[in-house]
């Protein structure tokens, strides 16, 4: 059993950049992070692969970056010219599997881990 421990969320402006960071207690392969608003369904935002393949999806691609370090065993989220609907809570995920999709495609359900969550507020 893997657990994961997210920290960064918090509050800004439109336009701020909040950095995610999610550590893992053991070596994973895929790695991502998801987002759910009240009344939403999780989404997939991003995701790295064992070898470094990043995805992302359309919503946040070009203002998002993820990133890990294999060494400690740590996952980012550099989240930059945040909006409004970016509002929500943010969960890391990760699988001993690798990513077999872009995370546009992959689900939940294709993590076996996940982190508490921590939240992210954006203000017009």
């Amino acid at each position: 059993q893997v657990h994961l421990v997210e920290s960064g969320g918090g509050s800004v402006q439109a336009g701020g950049s909040l950095r995610l960071s999610c550590t893992a207690s053991d070596r994973t392969y895929c790695m991502g992070w998801f987002r759910q608003a009240p009344g939403k369904e999780r989404e997939g935002v991003a995701a790295i692969d064992a070898d470094g393949s990043t995805s992302f999806a359309d919503f946040v691609r070009g203002r998002f970056t993820i990133s890990k370090d294999n060494a400690k065993n740590t996952l980012h989220l550099q989240m930059n010219s945040l909006k409004p609907e970016d509002t929500a809570m943010y969960y890391c995920a990760a699988d001993d599997g690798v990513c077999w999709a872009t995370i546009s495609t992959m689900s939940p359900a294709d993590f076996g881990y996940w982190g508490q969550g921590t939240q992210v507020t954006v203000s017009s």
